[in-house]
């Protein structure tokens, strides 16, 4: 596997975004006896101050009787861009909020992950795909 990208423009010009299907609910204040059952389909989560909070598919806030917040869908950026490159996070979010679309962006270990507000996903992804281009034509 390729070494992961430093360089800025780099990561942006390669950041090749790919919406997923399915929409995700971040989520809190999940009670004692639902805890095992939203970790076991989560997405992702993460300990704050305040208790767990999660990333959970819409669906399953309705089996689980979950109250659901605003439905997002991800994006994943799969450039594999190195946890201490600087500058990839600000160029999406920076994008996206020109066009006034909220990113709640969650970096992993190999890939960025950008949850953008389910009704503008594909203007999401249209808008990410055109800055690569912008970065491309940069080279």
């Amino acid at each position: 596997m390729a070494d992961p990208i430093k360089d800025t423009r780099r990561m942006i010009a390669e950041m090749q975004p790919r919406l997923h299907p399915g929409k995700y609910v971040f989520c809190s204040g999940i009670r004692d006896d639902l805890a095992a059952d939203v970790a076991n389909v989560a997405k992702g989560s993460f300990v704050e101050d305040e208790g767990m909070s999660f990333i959970i598919p819409q669906e399953e806030t309705d089996r689980l009787g979950i109250a659901g917040g605003v439905a997002m869908r991800q994006i994943t950026l799969m450039v594999r861009s190195a946890l201490d490159g600087v500058g990839l996070t600000a160029a999406v979010s920076s994008a996206l909020a020109t066009h006034g679309i909220p990113a709640n962006i969650v970096a992993a270990a190999r890939h960025d992950h950008v949850f953008v507000p389910a009704d503008r996903a594909e203007e999401a992804l249209a808008i990410l795909l055109a800055r690569q281009a912008e970065a491309q034509v940069g080279s």
